[in-house]
């Protein structure tokens, strides 16, 4: 990497059997980088399997969710690289190399795609489908695997966005799509992954569910047009529908017709200031 130095962060929540597969490995590959795990609160023996290792472990006197540790070891990391891995075992530390090859290219954040078939389930299959085809609307980017949290990135364009990270899960998509808003250069490689090692930290429904609402949340900060647009041409032409449909039985204009009229309007508007202010809030970042 061109002389600079990396730092790998795992955010650990009771991984203590995904760790003793990937710390071995990673200190064998990488002993003389940096490697933090961040010990979120965990009840089973994480800390005694890192304390086996050449880590730097930053332990959190109780749960505070996965986006939080991320932060928490972006934060006390001191490398030009961050890689950030999961401490579940899904990732092979051999498919490092590739990330930082990549990033080695010119990019400034590059992603572990995970292939299909690397999903638990249909549903997570699924779900994660909808979710990168709606991130590749909102940035106008092809977008692999939104929710892959196996990459790594440039430290110091990474922490101009630590204010936005939710402390839950789905940092990785905040991340992402920030990225590409800010006008960052971010790629794709493919890696296998293998099954995670425990049990998920994940509620399909109520974390599907958040996942959505910050894929909305980021894409009205950054693309306000792509939100603000479709919705008031939606009321503009329901306004239009009632009232044509009012002119032809009843021969006048409702005021219900004047209202979605007005609302249309006004929704554009809204989107044509929010607009603006994310062009003046990215405006050295461009």
């Amino acid at each position: 990497m061109n002389n600079q130095r990396v730092s790998f962060i795992l955010p650990a929540c009771n991984e203590a059997a995904g760790l003793e597969l990937i710390l071995p490995e990673l200190t064998r590959l990488y002993g003389e980088a940096e490697i933090i795990v961040v010990n979120d609160g965990s009840t089973d023996n994480t800390a005694d399997v890192c304390a086996r290792y050449k880590v730097r472990l930053i332990n959190r006197p109780y749960r505070m969710g996965n986006g939080a540790s991320i932060k928490a070891g972006a934060r006390a990391a001191t490398g030009d690289i961050l890689v950030f891995m999961d401490a579940d075992g899904q990732h092979a530390p051999v498919d490092i190399d590739l990330l930082l090859q990549e990033l080695d290219k010119g990019n400034d954040m590059v992603i572990g795609s995970r292939h299909a078939g690397a999903h638990a389930n249909v549903f997570r299959l699924s779900a994660n489908s909808v979710y990168n085809k709606l991130a590749s609307w909102i940035t106008s980017h092809k977008i692999h695997d939104l929710t892959s949290g196996f990459r790594a990135v440039r430290a110091e364009k990474f922490r101009e966005f630590l204010h936005l990270l939710p402390n839950g899960f789905s940092y990785p998509t905040t991340i992402t799509m920030a990225f590409f808003r800010a006008g960052y250069a971010v790629a794709y490689v493919p890696v296998n992954v293998k099954r995670r090692l425990g049990t998920s930290h994940i509620r399909p429904l109520q974390d599907g569910v958040r996942f959505l609402l910050i894929i909305f949340k980021i894409g009205t900060l950054y693309t306000p047009l792509k939100f603000f647009v479709p919705i008031s041409f939606l009321i503009f032409m329901t306004g239009l529908g009632y009232y044509l449909y009012t002119f032809i039985t009843s021969g006048r204009f409702t005021n219900m017709s004047a209202l979605l009229f007005t609302t249309s309007i006004l929704v554009f508007f809204i989107g044509i200031v929010s607009e603006q202010l994310t062009m003046l809030y990215y405006r050295d970042k461009q």
